[in-house]
């Protein structure tokens, strides 16, 4: 049977667990999962099945619609059944945390052009957020979480200008759960020891009964918005903390790669900075020891020699064979070894062809695009490496909801783990 949990969790529209991981360092464990994407789900079980067996045995779900079935019998049972196996109290709030990130697409930029022109009213992925917000008034968990994609706070409902702002109604609907105050934030991942700018919007709620008896909140006297940093509810970043590309990757550069290695196996260096022996680490391992040496899903794309040869001059600042290779991609740069003082200057996307490495004419492997979001080296993922097209896009119009998720997708829509973290920490501090 499994130990009571000091805190405890439901992660809703988890994905491959880069936000379940982050709590989990910080002292959390998940009660129940919720992932649409078969890939995704089993890059997430698969990763606590020692840990966590009872997440795969009993406590998953795929369809956050199908736990709320029947006027939400459904989860209420499995709540129940849950606090029984954990020893929980059998009375509402005694779940730590309901967290919850839904699908992004028909709010970001590059979801808007894959969206065919559907308004996002219709698409239902854009209507998740109040299944998240019924499960919190089920579970009535000590507080609640919600991450999305800043481009939220600027979508609108159809492609009229006038047409009502999406942020509007999810900032209302989530302000007005009763028995809860809440605030938002707007964030940069960088500030949070991510190599990413990495925009995102959370927001946080928190039983009044508790908000009540911590004289440190402050949930400005009614105002409509509340920061949820100035509230005392969100962790303060810090500018500059972000390590750099070569420290983050460079233990991973392999020189085989140029004699035509497609896979590299084992590290072709130690670790040298302390991102490096920090990702390295094994769970459980001594932290002064890392003689881990092998290093999984760090296989290279075959890029074609035209390919190389554009990769090779953007590394040489060759603007002559840049203008003979030209192409049409929109996104493609090369990655930089620093940041400048302005801190990191990219966004790690569902599409690792958007970057380049910067010492060699290729793009990153799975276990590089994972470093991005500070997954650590031992974290499997599972799926296709990627796909293309409407595998990966779906087509609304076609009423085609459905999306493959590869690992790169997986990765690039994942919660950074040090951000999540952090945010794990601050939140286990005021649960005390």
């Amino acid at each position: 049977m499994p130990m009571k949990p000091a805190l405890s969790f439901i992660d809703l529209f988890a994905g491959c667990g880069g936000l379940s991981l982050g709590l989990e360092k910080a002292g959390f464990t998940p009660l129940l999962v919720n992932e649409l994407s078969p890939d995704a789900m089993d890059s997430y079980l698969a990763n606590r099945d020692n840990t966590h067996p009872l997440l795969r045995e009993k406590y998953n779900c795929h369809d956050v619609k199908g736990l709320l079935a029947n006027r939400a019998e459904v989860l209420s049972s499995t709540i129940r059944e849950i606090k029984k196996d954990y020893k929980l109290d059998a009375r509402n709030g005694d779940i730590d945390l309901v967290v919850g990130g839904p699908p992004c697409q028909g709010f970001s930029g590059i979801g808007h052009r894959r969206s065919y022109g559907v308004d996002k009213r219709h698409l239902p992925s854009n209507h998740l957020f109040q299944d998240m917000i019924n499960v919190i008034k089920v579970v009535q968990p000590k507080m609640f979480l919600f991450e999305n994609v800043r481009g939220l706070l600027s979508a609108r409902w159809t492609r009229n200008p006038g047409s009502p702002k999406i942020w509007d109604d999810v900032w209302k609907a989530f302000n007005e759960i009763d028995g809860y105050e809440a605030a938002w934030v707007s964030i940069s991942a960088g500030d949070y020891g991510v190599p990413q700018n990495r925009p995102r919007i959370f927001i946080v709620g928190i039983k009044s009964t508790i908000g009540a008896r911590q004289s440190q909140f402050d949930f400005g006297n009614g105002k409509r918005t509340v920061n949820a940093i100035e509230s005392g509810l969100f962790p303060e970043g810090q500018q500059g903390s972000a390590p750099h590309l070569e420290d983050l990757l460079g233990d991973l550069v392999d020189p085989e790669y140029m004699n035509g290695t497609l896979i590299t196996e084992r590290y072709p260096k130690s670790a040298e900075t302390d991102i490096q022996r920090e990702l390295r680490l094994i769970p459980g391992e001594n932290r002064h020891k890392h003689k881990r040496q092998r290093v999984s899903q760090h296989k290279y794309s075959k890029h074609s020699e035209r390919v190389k040869i554009r990769f090779q001059a953007l590394i040489d600042n060759d603007v002559a064979v840049l203008e003979k290779y030209r192409t049409k991609k929109f996104a493609q740069r090369l990655l930089p070894r620093r940041w400048d003082q302005s801190g990191p200057s990219i966004t790690a996307t569902s599409l690792p062809d958007d970057y380049v490495h910067f010492e060699q004419p290729r793009i990153l492997t799975v276990r590089e695009w994972a470093r991005l979001q500070t997954f650590p080296d031992w974290y499997e993922f599972k799926g296709e490496r990627t796909t293309g097209g409407i595998r990966r896009a779906g087509n609304p119009k076609e009423n085609l909801h459905d999306r493959e998720v590869p690992r790169y997708t997986q990765i690039g829509n994942a919660v950074p783990v040090v951000l999540a973290e952090k945010i794990g920490r601050h939140f286990k501090h005021i649960l005390g």
